[in-house]
């Protein structure tokens, strides 16, 4: 019950909706307790009419009386369908209200979360979380609204009027709420545990389903649809097997539940008849009375189904609260992200943009991938990196914008700000993947300044190259591109992530092999549009070809993670380091130094 507190508490804001569903739920409760006692009425007027020996006046007063007791029943009935229906209506509104909080707070709490959880989670198994979670939740909380002041009124109503009658007869009744309870308190930990396997087995499938959607062309062209469907399969198989045990559990409860309330129910119904037959009871009262039990028996009965629910929302909340719980310190590691850089020089022009002061760092409990880094890079500068792959260039670039917190060492950003959302305003960024959005392309180059004008975004497309393809679509700048940029190129594609670095206009730019995945073409195009954004810009690049690299003012070269070298292209061509071998390996043809050249993801 502390899982529902808790979502009643996370969602106190739904309160109104809550209390005026509970009202009308009062409401409806209490023409429903009317009707047995109009009814038990209606049966002593007849009875009594039936068996005297009045006259036409009686007959006629005993008319107009039953008349007046079907009129009551046609207001009870009246009232119950107007208020049900209003109690509907606000469940409905509080249903959808509730998921908007539930879905917007778990958006929100997601993009809160660092890096490190993304890299460890399926995004599949995160959006199934989600859906499955919040639907169980608030399907929970509707039903609960409407269901839980019916269900407190009726059986407490039914108890006293019970006790007024005959006192046997309500502790008959106090014997049966707790009975059922405890026997289906004793039927809801198994139940869980095995929901919760279920869960764990549809999130795993639905978060591969997911993924093999979004990389569908790589499954075709390895021809993996059958084995993805044999696992995919292989998840829901699972679910039926534990399904079935669930419900061979549940049924064997049901039956001992509804067998042990057949018995009561039975001395109930036995002790009414027979106290009619002596006379304690009339025809009205016993007619009344078996209609209160009818109706204290729906409560307990319906607790199966609240039960059902209950569970359901628990073993939901469980998964959706396991994310809001989480600590961003604990999930990205709690190292230092950069801060403001603080040297005196700052407010000077030439003074330096970008300090890593001994940085060290590593994944979870992986061996440093960085240690001992140190360099500054000036304003306006342009510095590449240099490496064999997997040596710490991305790495590097991960850590400037706050993406994961350094184990020790600090790294000092001018202009960062006070929080990493100001700090990554301040840097563009142009990936290798260009990562677009199935929306149009304007809405894509304006995606790091949604308040552009159109006509900034075709200044800058026309920047990067974009604009002479744009203008081929009978849409133009409204052409929506599909999920992930699917309907473009991949230089078309990557002209469009340089035209939104561009409109961004932030004073650091990170080109993370921006170029690599394109043909000469379209690598061409995009150079010059780079070209352009590098412009009066702190530029950090880690660039695949030795030509790109030439261009720059520095170059950083890392081995196992360290700095190797630091110094300017011509520098570094003398030194005999990792840049000197990297212009020796270029002229050579044999295979091996191809090889080697590749292991550095640098080409000629």
């Amino acid at each position: 019950m502390s899982a529902l507190a808790r979502i009643l508490r996370f969602t106190r804001s739904l309160m109104p909706y809550y209390v005026g569903i509970m009202i009308a739920a009062a409401v409806v409760t209490a023409t429903g307790l009317a009707v047995p006692f109009i009814t038990g009425r209606a049966t002593d007027v007849i009875v009594n009419a039936v068996g005297g020996s009045g006259g036409e006046d009686v007959v006629g007063a005993t008319i107009r009386t039953v008349l007046l007791l079907a009129a009551a029943l046609l207001l009870a009935e009246l009232v119950d369908t107007l208020v049900s229906n209003v109690g509907g209506y606000w469940g409905d509104v509080m249903s959808a209200k509730m998921r908007t909080i539930l879905s917007t707070r778990y958006f929100e709490k997601l993009l809160a979360l660092p890096q490190r959880y993304f890299d460890n989670e399926l995004t599949g198994t995160i959006v199934a979380r989600l859906n499955r979670s919040i639907a169980e939740i608030t399907n929970f909380m509707k039903s609960m609204s409407n269901m839980f002041v019916t269900l407190i009124m009726t059986t407490i109503a039914v108890l006293i009027i019970s006790a007024w009658h005959y006192w046997p007869l309500a502790v008959l009744l106090l014997i049966a709420y707790p009975m059922y309870l405890w026997l289906t308190a004793l039927t809801s930990t198994k139940w869980q545990r095995i929901e919760g396997r279920k869960n764990d087995h549809v999130d795993v499938a639905s978060g591969r389903f997911a993924e093999v959607i979004g990389q569908i062309r790589v499954v075709k062209s390895f021809a993996r649809e059958r084995s993805e469907l044999r696992q995919f399969e292989e998840h829901f198989e699972a679910t039926v097997g534990l399904t079935g045990e669930q419900s061979r559990h549940w049924h064997r409860m049901d039956v001992i539940r509804r067998a042990v309330l057949n018995v009561i129910f039975f001395a109930l119904y036995a002790i009414i008849f027979i106290r009619t037959v002596q006379g304690h009871f009339s025809p009205g009262d016993m007619v009344m009375l078996v209609q209160l039990m009818a109706m204290a028996r729906q409560p307990v009965t319906s607790l199966s189904y609240v039960v059902d629910t209950a569970q359901r929302a628990i073993a939901g909340s469980k998964s959706y609260f396991e994310v809001m719980d989480l600590d961003h310190a604990r999930v990205g590691g709690d190292g230092p992200r950069p801060q403001e850089l603080t040297a005196a020089s700052t407010v000077s022009t030439d003074g330096p943009m970008i300090a890593f002061t001994d940085v060290r760092f590593g994944y979870d409990n992986d061996d440093d991938v960085l240690s001992g880094v140190s360099f500054e890079i000036a304003r306006g500068e342009r510095v590449a990196f240099v490496g064999e792959s997997g040596g710490g260039k991305t790495t590097l670039m991960n850590l400037l914008m706050g993406l994961y917190g350094t184990r020790s060492g600090s790294i000092e950003v001018a202009g960062a700000g006070a929080d990493l959302e100001t700090l990554r305003q301040n840097i563009g960024v142009v990936f290798q993947d260009p990562s677009l959005f199935s929306g149009t392309i304007a809405e894509n180059i304006a995606y790091g300044r949604p308040d552009a004008t159109k006509e900034e975004i075709v200044a800058v497309a026309r920047r990067a190259a974009v604009d002479e393809f744009v203008r081929k679509f009978p849409r133009g700048y409204d052409t929506v591109i599909g999920e992930r940029g699917m309907k473009l190129s991949g230089g078309q594609k990557q002209r469009i992530a340089v035209a939104r670095a561009m409109l961004k206009d932030a004073p650091i730019l990170v080109l993370d092999e921006a170029t690599s995945a394109l043909d000469t073409k379209s690598e061409r195009l995009v150079q010059a549009g780079l070209e352009k954004l590098m412009h009066q810009r702190t530029s950090l690049i880690i660039a695949h070809r030795l030509s790109t690299i030439a261009d720059v003012d520095r170059i950083i070269t890392l081995r196992d993670g360290q700095i190797e070298e630091i110094g300017t292209p011509d520098e570094l061509a003398a030194s005999g380091g990792i840049y000197a071998e990297l212009l020796a390996l270029q002229h050579s043809s044999t295979a091996a130094d191809r090889k080697r050249m590749k292991s550095y993801d640098v080409v000629g």
